[in-house]
């Protein structure tokens, strides 16, 4: 069968196109944007991509039309399909048809985290012996692929809110039926497509009708978005994660960076995580990843170790290298809580050296300016602070950013960034670069130019 695939190069889509082609299928497909580490691993399975939307390239057509909802009506590729009466389906949809039916599905959700917690527990699956299968929004450093269809019943997938497609707008989420549902946190988010933090509840207790009784869901205990969405209806038992109250899953000891923590189940410490990650966040991210992993059979002492070799995900708090003694990170920031956790984890690691932050907005409810007065809070842990801010953001962010002083400075152009840091960096500086996107490949730019 030949699948071609609209919106391939977002993570969620190439993820699918990669399940495809490893189904046998013959696949192509076209996007807008390209860039890694999508467009790397896609050419790496022979996938063929098409850069832009011309109609042409549905002649011939395929035998499954996959859309992503990154496209909309008016799209040329679309309405081409729908002109000519094409068959066509979601991702999500085609997703559960073709990959998800009959397998135990552990589906991880919530504003944040989902990437990271996803490939924690599709790691610990791995290293159980249970060779699952997983989707994920990202490419974990111990897999080098963002999805597999895996040799067993178990298949791991980020199970994302956003809408499915134009003609779907349903949350993805709602196609995967889980066995077993982590839902990390629950902030709002997503304003192009939501209006209120109400709107996502509704669509979280959706997910949480899906989950069979015989299966499990896994909450954080303090975090009452989501306490309100189990209260308007849950038919399923429920296991608490909690760093400080007495929960299910909790710490007993835990290093002030989060690199060290000892695990709590049902009152009894069972062993100690030493890994290379920092952040609270991470540390609540592992204990939901073990209780996951525990109801797929996985003991908690095999996932404990499995967490300790635990390399991480591209673009979470991800080294893109070191030149004259300055560290240059690369995070994938969306919104003012991750960027908060994140600087908050690195300071905690590199104690009084100097963080300079680099931020783009670029996501659709960051570029709204929704939590844009959030944002200098967020980022008060960094020394340094520098701002994109094209022609075409919706606000000001000179305004905005002009309470933290001198500290924030404010640029038009990716080159001036460069050059600027470049010119204030000194040995010893951590240098963090955030975007949902490809940010115009800063991280190298930057590297190339204190090296140089």
């Amino acid at each position: 069968m030949h699948v071609h695939v609209l919106g391939i190069c977002g993570t969620f889509m190439g993820g699918l196109a990669l399940l495809a082609r490893a189904l046998g299928h013959r696949v192509t497909g076209s996007d807008a944007n390209v860039y890694p580490p999508m467009s790397t691993q896609l050419a790496a399975a022979g996938i063929a991509l098409t850069e832009g939307y011309d109609p042409a390239q549905l002649d011939p057509p395929s035998d499954q039309l996959v859309i992503g909802n990154a496209l909309s009506r008016g799209n040329p590729a679309v309405e081409r399909a729908l002109d000519d009466g094409l068959r066509y389906t979601s991702g999500a949809q085609w997703l559960a048809e073709e990959v998800l039916q009959g397998r135990w599905v552990l589906a991880v959700a919530g504003t944040h985290g989902k990437t990271t917690t996803a490939s924690m527990l599709a790691w610990i699956l791995d290293q159980a012996g249970l060779a699952p299968g997983f989707l994920i929004g990202g490419v974990p450093l111990d897999f080098g692929v963002s999805a597999r269809l895996g040799d067993g019943p178990f298949f791991v997938v980020e199970a994302d809110e956003y809408d499915t497609a134009f003609f779907d707008k349903r949350s993805k989420f709602v196609h995967y039926r889980p066995r077993t549902l982590v839902m990390n946190n629950l902030e709002f988010d997503h304003a192009d497509i939501f209006t209120d933090l109400a709107q996502i509840q509704r669509q979280f207790h959706h997910l949480v009708r899906t989950v069979p009784a015989s299966g499990l869901i896994v909450v954080p205990r303090s975090d009452a978005a989501l306490a309100e969405v189990l209260a308007m209806g849950c038919w399923t038992p429920v296991e608490h994660v909690d760093l400080v109250d007495g929960a299910a899953w909790g710490v007993a000891a835990m290093s002030a960076d989060g690199s060290r923590f000892t695990v709590v189940c049902g009152g009894r410490e069972i062993g100690e995580v030493r890994w290379c990650h920092t952040g609270l966040h991470n540390v609540a991210n592992a204990l939901a990843a073990l209780a996951a992993a525990r109801h797929a059979g996985v003991p908690p002492e095999v996932g404990i170790a499995a967490l300790s070799a635990f390399q991480g995900v591209k673009r979470r708090m991800e080294l893109r290298g070191e030149a004259n003694g300055v560290r240059v990170y690369d995070d994938f920031a969306h919104h003012p809580t991750a960027i908060r956790t994140t600087l908050h984890g690195l300071r905690k690691q590199v104690g009084d050296a100097r963080i300079i932050a680099i931020l783009e907005p670029r996501s659709n409810t960051m570029r709204l300016g929704v939590h844009k007065d959030e944002l200098p809070e967020a980022l008060a842990e960094a020394d340094r602070v520098f701002v994109y801010a094209p022609s075409n953001l919706g606000w000001d962010a000179a305004a905005v950013f002009a309470r933290m002083g001198e500290r924030a400075r404010v640029f038009a152009q990716t080159e001036d960034i460069v050059r600027q840091v470049a010119a204030e960096a000194r040995p010893d500086d951590h240098i963090l670069g955030m975007s949902n996107g490809g940010f115009e490949g800063i991280h190298q730019r930057l590297l190339d130019a204190l090296g140089g």
